[in-house]
């Protein structure tokens, strides 16, 4: 008898995107399926389209007060039974084949194990999105994946996983805490919960960039608060595993390092916790990223002012086409 997957969704204030979503989700050539869509709180029409689909479609919606993202999830997870489990956002699409292919990929090795995928961004249409090969396309033991990943090889959409509810289980729910970032927490977790990740070629996932009212997008303080949460719980977790590895302690530090590039200037407080946490690890030689104007510039007054400038340029540069002629 064929596994059941469940395909748990959260959702808010999603009515352009959703029904793509769902799509992609009812057209999984495994069988059988659940769609499970937690409705958190919208205020537009999700709510209407949710209820369509759950009249034509059999998905089962679940409608609570506006409580987060994490929230949603764990409300998700308290009611499926599927022997296996997909977190899709509400915004991200799935490739038909892809549940299919990592069943028949699982099914190769022994209880305990997930299973990845491939993944690439898209902006309007999942046509435009280039898959490009990435250092953790390949299966690995779960510290080698989180190290090789951390360390740049690359990341995971979190829809790209499918995990046994075995695993599921022992890895603990969604920080209700957290917001942006969220993912890093839970996936960490869930990969040393398991005994190996496999990767399955011809499984694709499509990630939406670019939507300013997404959790990715958002830089607020709580938002950025999370950020610097979930990078410590994710790194307690990993730490935990073996706390003299060096490489590990490397693979966090990097971590840190990158956050600390994203908060700069605006969060000092955050910044200055996190550069004692990579000091603490000892030390990164991560390098912050630019344009032409912005690395020559690092070159000489280093990255900070060569940030701060290249925000001051920035801001400059708005005031002028903002202002009228």
């Amino acid at each position: 008898m064929s596994p059941l997957v469940s395909i748990i969704i959260p959702a808010y204030n999603a009515a352009p995107w959703i029904s793509a979503t769902l799509d992609s989700a009812l057209a999984q050539t495994h069988r059988p399926i659940e769609i499970i869509v937690v409705d958190d709180g919208s205020t537009d029409p999700t709510p209407a389209i949710l209820s369509a689909y759950a009249n034509t479609h059999g998905v089962n919606v679940i409608t609570q007060e506006n409580r987060g993202q994490c929230a949603a999830i764990n409300r998700g997870l308290s009611l499926a039974q599927g022997d296996f489990i997909t977190f899709l956002d509400a915004d991200d699409l799935l490739h038909p084949e892809k549940t299919a292919h990592q069943l028949r990929r699982l099914a190769e090795f022994p209880e305990g194990w997930i299973a990845s995928c491939e993944w690439a961004r898209f902006y309007t249409e999942p046509s435009e999105s280039i898959f490009r090969e990435e250092a953790i396309w390949r299966d690995l033991e779960p510290v080698d994946w989180l190290v090789t990943s951390w360390r740049g090889g690359g990341m995971m959409h979190g829809a790209a996983w499918l995990a046994p509810r075995t695993i599921i289980d022992k890895t603990g729910g969604w920080d209700e805490r957290l917001s942006l970032i969220n993912d890093l927490d839970y996936f960490t977790r869930l990969l040393l919960a398991s005994r190996g990740i496999a990767f399955c070629p011809g499984a694709r996932t499509y990630y939406r960039s670019g939507l300013t009212m997404s959790l990715s997008g958002q830089k607020t303080r709580q938002a950025v608060t999370s950020a610097l949460l979930a990078t410590e719980l994710a790194c307690q977790s990993l730490q935990k595993h073996d706390p003299s590895s060096q490489r590990i302690r490397n693979a966090c530090a990097d971590m840190y390092q990158r956050l600390i590039f994203s908060l700069y200037p605006a969060h000092p407080d955050l910044v200055m916790k996190a550069e004692k946490a990579v000091s603490q690890l000892g030390g990164s030689h991560l390098v912050a990223d630019g344009g032409l104007c912005f690395t020559l510039t690092r070159r000489v007054l280093g990255w900070k002012w060569a940030r701060r400038l290249q925000l001051a340029i920035g801001s400059n540069l708005r005031k002028t086409l903002q202002s009228p002629r």
